[in-house]
């Protein structure tokens, strides 16, 4: 039993040496600066998302799920005759049936609803197709960027964000009385406007016949903005 107790002294003795030793090894670090820069590009939204949607109310939960499938089903035709990938894409959106309660708390009919999105690069595809639909009505527009418009104008930002912190890292390793910096560690991250954000439109209400011209839209801008940060050894 001695002996078992001395080798676990020892142990944790030598344990300890060994931490004292990293420790020892490791000085804190010295003349370090964290800084960060930002690059920041604004460009012209490229693509649009149109919500095509309708309701329906009946008695039955059964009827109002047929009304809103026939409804969908024209749709979907006629925005097909049109689609072409990344020019105009189509897909089906939010579909729900519910129950209608009275004021005693019982079920006295049912309503939902049902969208179409059209979506991608070509405006004018797409809000023509949207206008030759009967069977929805325009709920909402959106605008944002394309994938590849994003990855060419990140690029864009990236450069700038690195440029600044580099002109940035100087200018204050000189202000500082150093002659410059040595790079430690950075981080580099990319925003934008995000996915398409909606934009409610003033013919929200309105169905629009193969009559009808293209539904009217207009695209704004937005920045696409990329941060570095980190740190500089100052030398």
């Amino acid at each position: 039993m001695k002996t078992v107790r001395l080798i676990a002294a020892c142990a944790t003795l030598a344990v300890a040496g060994t931490a004292w030793a990293q420790n020892a090894v490791m000085p804190a670090p010295q003349n370090v600066l964290q800084l960060s820069a930002s690059g920041t590009v604004e460009v012209q939204q490229d693509l649009l998302s149109m919500t095509l949607v309708t309701t329906r109310d009946a008695a039955e939960a059964g009827t109002v799920q047929t009304q809103l499938k026939t409804a969908l089903d024209a749709a979907l035709a006629e925005a097909k005759k049109n689609a072409q990938p990344g020019q105009l894409d189509v897909r089906t959106g939010n579909f729900s049936l519910s129950p209608r309660y009275t004021k005693d708390g019982k079920i006295n009919g049912w309503q939902g609803s049902t969208e179409l999105v059209l979506e991608g690069r070509d405006f004018a595809r797409i809000t023509q197709t949207a206008g030759r639909i009967s069977t929805l009505s325009v709920g909402n527009v959106g605008f944002g960027l394309s994938r590849e418009q994003r990855a060419k104008t990140e690029t864009e930002a990236q450069n700038i964000a690195i440029d600044n912190f580099k002109q940035k890292a100087g200018e204050l390793a000189k202000g500082f009385g150093f002659s410059g910096y040595t790079l430690r560690e950075v981080s580099v991250n990319a925003n934008d406007s995000g996915p398409i954000r909606p934009r409610v439109m003033a013919m929200q209400a309105k169905s629009f016949s193969a009559a009808d011209s293209a539904v009217p839209v207009e695209a704004g801008k937005t920045n696409v903005v990329v941060n570095v940060s980190g740190s500089v050894q100052l030398k």
